[in-house]
This record gives structure tokens, sequence and C-alpha cells, in this order.
């Protein structure tokens, strides 16, 4: 102790040997090692750790959204299409999977990657009105975005924004969202905006966007430009100009030359994932055709109507262009009285008061007095009472619509409406009620785009469009991914019609039930080069068939041409249309029905 004393020049300890000596800290260890341990809880130590490793990010490529996704396990098809949307085309892409895929889950992917990283804030989802609020829930449920619908002017300024387009380029929100700038722009049914001197494609290029993404099955329909146009909206100059564009890759307005140029071009903006290429198990199509007997008054009506359609186009010296609302009448007789005397006094309105044509109106409009039965509707409600489970009946007719709402409520069916003209309310309104305690579902064509109806598995046609791609629209409502059950359908159709033809036509000689959609697509493309679209081709073969005999043959002959055309496509045919060249780029896992 006294060379210490020595060492300091003091007659005192040093203050370090004072510290040796005081073991307070000794004593407080000991305590807490009766506890947890010496530094923290074990619990909270634990925790700690795993956030770190949580935080830890193994490679630039990987998708660390996938992390925060609890209650969704994405598709390895829509987790590569995200990836190649975020490293490979910088956040501006089409996202152009057929119907039923997820494309809503591939946006939200890259939508949560990018808010992630810390890329994206602000962001702007322009949808269908009838889509609002279904992307709202997919992104707070599936995401945890906390996405909002838009509705008062205040809305604008939340973070995630959900808003029709029709909403949003009206004022006073149109400035309001022109004078900000999004991190962020989604667009859902982006088809629509395939003309670019409407105000809605105007609109979308005056909005300021640092990433887009477009949405849509078919981003092109009826020519190439539409294809240039949306692309130019989403990345200028990718296909060049205008004029270079259609000299270097245009033939007709469907026929595309140098398509190996042209898929370059496309893949580099372009995912496209088909069903019919490999990797997901869909659930089975059971697909019945129910023929039925129309009553002899109904079946006086079809003879009537089909009779006056004839005389008419005969007077018209075989002009088809002038006879669309008389065709569209010959359809409607083989859906309900009540669409077909809306047609007619529509028609009468439109007639001049000294036509001799007025009059022949008038018997038809009698002889659908003398129908008191509708025996479709008597058989879609004993298809319903069937079983226990949720129903859609599609009809192409408003009036067919509200006839079986009627129908089906006198008969003490809870049915509910749906259908294009509904607001954006009573649409999610319907929905829910037939989510919960409705068994059945009337939807128009117009109703059923963009809709997910994965809880009902079963689908009743009450009338059939006669082209095919929209049968399979229909389906593709119910029939897609998330969908845990067989599908079935029901396919009403009167013997002794074209409607019965037009089922022949689609069940047996092109297959369709079986086709997958991107082979329907080709089809139906290929047809209309060559001969026209197939609605003019059967409302021409309806028009001027002479008798059953003669319609069946030229049905028997139409229907050889479509399978001549569907080998043709599987066997990859040279001189393809459109449609295989969009196939043919954006190829991410495939998928299979």
């Amino acid at each position: 102790m006294s060379r210490i004393h020595k060492l300091s020049g003091e007659n005192k300890l040093h203050p370090l040997v004072q510290f040796q000596f005081d073991r307070t800290w000794f004593d407080e260890l000991h305590s807490r090692l009766d506890k947890n341990g010496p530094w923290d809880d074990w619990t909270l130590f634990q925790l700690a750790v795993e956030a770190e490793q949580a935080q830890r990010v193994e490679s630039f490529e990987e998708l660390q959204s996938l992390r925060c996704l609890q209650d969704l396990q994405p598709m390895p098809h829509q987790i590569e299409t995200a990836r190649k949307v975020v490293h490979e085309m910088g956040g501006r892409a089409i996202l152009a999977d057929e119907v039923g895929l997820g494309k809503t889950i591939e946006a939200g992917l890259v939508l949560k990657e990018y808010m992630v990283r810390g890329l994206v804030r602000r962001t702007l989802i322009l949808v269908p009105a009838s889509l609002v609020l279904q992307w709202v829930r997919e992104l707070n449920t599936k995401f945890g975005i906390p996405a909002v619908a838009q509705k008062r002017a205040h809305t604008w300024q939340n973070d995630v924004v959900v808003a029709s387009i029709d909403t949003a380029k009206r004022d006073p929100h149109k400035d309001m969202l022109l004078s900000g700038d999004y991190d962020m722009l989604i667009i859902d049914e982006a088809h629509k905006l395939k003309n670019k001197k409407t105000s809605n494609y105007q609109f979308i290029t005056q909005l300021r966007k640092k990433y887009c993404l477009l949405l849509t099955a078919t981003p092109v329909q009826n020519d190439l430009d539409e294809l240039f146009n949306l692309i130019t909206l989403l990345k200028p100059g990718q296909l060049g100009g205008q004029s270079e564009f259609s000299s270097n890759f245009v033939v007709g307005k469907r026929l595309p030359k140098n398509e190996d140029q042209l898929q370059d071009a496309l893949s580099g903006v372009m995912i496209r994932n088909r069903r019919g290429d490999g990797g997901i198990q869909f659930t089975k199509r059971i697909v019945r055709n129910v023929p039925l007997r129309l009553s002899p008054e109904e079946q006086a009506l079809y003879d009537a109507v089909t009779a006056f359609v004839k005389e008419r186009y005969e007077e018209s010296g075989g002009d088809l262009s002038s006879m669309l609302s008389l065709v569209t009448l010959q359809r409607e007789v083989c859906s309900s009285r009540d669409a077909v005397f809306l047609t007619l006094v529509n028609l009468f309105k439109k007639t001049s008061e000294d036509s001799p044509v007025r009059p022949k109106i008038w018997e038809l409009v009698n002889v659908i007095k003398g129908i008191k039965a509708n025996t479709k509707a008597e058989k879609a409600m004993e298809l319903i009472r069937e079983s226990d489970e949720k129903v859609i009946i599609f009809t192409e007719y408003r009036a067919t619509q509200e006839y079986l709402l009627n129908f089906l409520r006198s008969h003490d069916m809870v049915a509910v409406p749906y259908r294009g003209g509904m607001n954006r309310g009573k649409k999610d309104w319907m929905m829910d009620l037939f989510r919960g305690r409705a068994q059945a579902m009337i939807a128009t064509e117009a109703g059923g785009e963009g809709i997910n109806l994965q809880f009902c598995s079963r689908i009743i046609n009450f009338d059939l469009p006669w082209n095919p791609m929209r049968v399979e629209q229909r389906i593709g409502r119910v029939h897609r991914l998330g969908q845990t059950e067989d599908v079935k359908i029901f396919n009403l159709c009167t013997t002794g019609t074209i409607e019965e033809h037009i089922v022949h036509l689609l069940h047996e000689k092109i297959n369709m039930f079986e086709l997958v959609i991107g082979e329907l697509d080709h089809i139906l493309e290929r047809f209309q080069k060559d001969d026209g679209s197939i609605e003019q081709t059967l409302a021409k073969l309806m028009l001027e068939a002479g008798g059953g005999a003669d319609m069946l043959e030229k049905i028997e002959r139409l229907g050889s041409s479509l399978s001549r055309i569907r080998s043709e496509v599987r066997s990859g045919s040279p001189s393809m249309p459109l449609g295989a060249v969009l196939d043919g780029i954006g190829r991410t896992v495939e998928v299979r029905p």
C-alpha cells in the first residue's frame, strides 16, 4: 500500500484504486443475473437480433416487399413480373397478362417495392369507377398500403389515392392533379386510352409522374396505332415516331411486319403472361349446354321476328350496315319478350308515320302480348335451386335483367342486379349483398368488366353473345386465380333458333371452352383478317340462310374455317396476327390452366 502512496505522490489512495475497491457495480450485476441477464431483457434482445436480420439485404435484385406481406403469397409469375419492372424497365411498364392472372397483384407488388425502398410516396391510381373500392381493399388488406378512395377535394392530399379517371379529369379536380407531382401513376383498364385524340389520353399525358404502370389484358383491339399510342404514353420514342413506326412495323391495321424487331422493342416496355404457358393450376371448367324447347307462343314470336328481319334485309338490297338494330332484334328474341318489346317500341318511334313497316311492327307487338311465360327463366330458376351455391346469370340486355330480377323475386329468391349504368356506391353495395345474403346476381355485359367473383363458382349464360371472346370474358370473372372450386358453366340454348347453331359452333366445332384465352384471341384475329368480324359473319349467314338445313350447312362451313385457323395457330403458322407477336414478348413464368 505504501508503494501506491509513493506513486501517487500523495498521502491518500489513487482514484483508480478507490474505484477498484467500490463493489456496488458487482452487487448490481448479481442482482440482475437473478432476472434476465446482466445487460437487458433476453426477449427484447432476441427481437432486436431478428429486426437486424430482417433489415439485412442479401442482394440488390431481391424484392424487399416480399418480407412485408402477411396475408398474401404471390405466384411465381407475379414476383418475376414485379422484379422485371423494377430492375429492367425502370418502373414504367404495360402489364398485359391475360384475364385472371393477377395484374392487380403485380401492380401492388411493384408499388410496395418502391415504397419499401423509399422511392415512392405520392401515388395516383386511376381505375373504372366500379373498381375503386376493390382496389382500395386489395391494397389495404393484401399489401398494407394505406390507400383511400377519392370522395372529397381534400382526399387528393393523401399519399395513395384511388379514383376513376372520369372524376380525375373533371374540374376542379383536374387542376389540382396537374399542379402536383406523382411518384407513381397506375392506370387499370388502360386500353381505354388507346385513342390519343380523347380527353382521357390528353389528361394522362399532362400528369407529371416518375413511375407509371398501365394494366390491360387487351393492349390492342382494332389496329396497331392503339398499341403505339399506349407505349408513347408510357415511354415516348420507344417505337420511334408515328411515321417511323408505321414504315418499320405496319402492313395493315392489325397485321405487323418485322415481327422479331417489334417483339424486341415491345419487350422493353411490356410483360404478358398467358394462361397457356405453364406453371399454375387453375380449377376445372365443367360446361353443360342446356337445350330448351320454346313454347308455341315463344316460337311464334321467334319465327315472326326472323321473317320481319329477313324481309327488311331484302328490302335494303343486302346492306348489312343498315341492319344493326334489326340484327339486335334477332338476338333479343332468344333472350326475352321484354327485350324485343323495348327494341320494337324504339323502332316504331324512328319509323315514319306513313311507312308500311309500322303496322308490321305492331303485329309483332300483338304476338308478344300472347306470351305468358319465359322458358329460359323457368330453367334458370330450376338450376339455381339445384344447390345452395351462389350463381351469376349473364345477359346482354337490360330489359331481360329487369325481367329476371322480378321473376326470381316473385319466386322468393334473393337476387341483385349489376350493370354498367350504376354509380360506384351502388355497384359496391350490390357486390356486398351478393357476397353476403343474395344467392343470385344478374349482370349485363357492361357490368362484368373488371369485377372479381372468385367466391362464386356457377355461371348461367342466359343468352349467348355472338362473339366467343365475350363469352370467355364472362367466364374469366369467375374462373381466375383465387378460385378454389371447379367452375360450372350452364349455357341456355333454345332449339330451332340461331342460338342452337352458335352453341354448336362454339362447343363442338372450335371447342371454345377448352381453349386457353390466347388461342381464342388468335383464332378470332385471324378470322377477322380473312373474313371480317365473327358477329358480322353470323348476322349475314342468318339473314341469307334459306331454312334450317341451309343454316346448318353454312354453320358447318364456318366451323370448318375456324377449325382450320385453330390448327394453324397451334402449329405456329407464319404471317401470324398481332396477338401472336404480343404473346411472344415479355414472357416470364409460364402459366397453364
